[in-house]
């Protein structure tokens, strides 16, 4: 029987990158998937993917998934969704609005969308299913966080502006939420923890933000690697996820799943600085 036989999982981003991939995975270890996004049909955005490929995807290979079309910058969406998936028993909180430049340049309209969909949905999602979890004695929720997490340090400086300040500042929040957060609902059985890719994913938004130049990019990572990271965290014992704030590689190194990783978590040349493991 699949780990996760008889659970629900609801997948926010699900419509490409990451989050199609971890949708398609629960449903292969059994869960049924709640796939979420704004992207409900192929077409319906200049990236391609949509909810309705990955349910497809799924749906071939014997599994079972709804597609739900929301804007999780908006309350009543997040609410709706919940409504609709019925009794979480896993959430991948994926979803993100990414906005990259100087801050003086950044509309202020930029600032509170992105906020409201990388970090306040994230904290609504989880509001309105721990009831259900605690309840039950059972629960897991993942929040997909950043390499832009990591601050640049302090000066002297390149010269060279990533740009990344307000989503960077974001993807902290969630590690910091995240581990508060599993702090709270550890004695009730629910685990909570963060998990961002050791390199760079060749996701759809990667290539369109100039992120990297292809998937033959020496600075990307295999995307199943996030994959099987995020199966981990929701697969193993609550001790041993719970308040976790890792990077895959450095996950699946742990797990024994690969022989040699790279990147943030592996390379001691790359600092690691916040709520992540050293």
């Amino acid at each position: 029987m699949a780990s996760l036989t008889g659970k629900v999982a609801l997948v926010t981003g699900a419509s490409r990158g990451i989050g199609a991939g971890v949708a398609r995975m629960l449903a292969a270890e059994g869960a049924r998937v709640v796939c979420c996004a704004r992207t409900a049909q192929d077409g319906d955005h200049p990236l391609e993917g949509s909810l309705a490929g990955t349910v497809a995807a799924i749906q071939a290979a014997g599994g079972e998934a709804t597609a739900v079309a929301a804007n999780l910058a908006r309350d009543e969406d997040c609410e709706r969704v919940v409504e609709v998936a019925g009794p979480v028993d896993v959430l991948i909180n994926n979803a993100a609005v990414a906005f990259f430049g100087p801050t003086k340049d950044l509309p202020v309209s930029r600032w509170t969308a992105s906020w409201r969909v990388t970090v306040h949905a994230t904290f609504l999602l989880s509001k309105l299913v721990l009831p259900g979890m605690l309840s039950r004695g059972w629960g897991r929720i993942v929040n997909v966080t950043s390499e832009s997490a990591i601050g640049p340090g302090a000066a002297p400086y390149s010269g060279a502006l990533v740009g990344d300040t307000a989503y960077g500042a974001q993807k902290a929040a969630i590690e910091r939420f995240s581990q508060g957060l599993a702090e709270e609902v550890y004695p009730d059985g629910v685990g909570v923890a963060a998990i961002a890719p050791s390199l760079i994913v060749p996701t759809p938004g990667a290539l369109a933000n100039g992120q990297i130049t292809g998937v033959d990019d020496p600075r990307v990572e295999d995307p199943a690697y996030m994959t099987a990271a995020v199966r981990a965290l929701v697969t193993d014992p609550l001790q041993e996820m719970a308040g976790r704030v890792v990077y895959s590689q450095q996950l699946l190194l742990e797990k024994g799943l690969i022989a040699r990783g790279a990147g943030l978590g592996v390379d001691p040349a790359r600092r690691v600085t916040g709520y992540a493991d050293p």
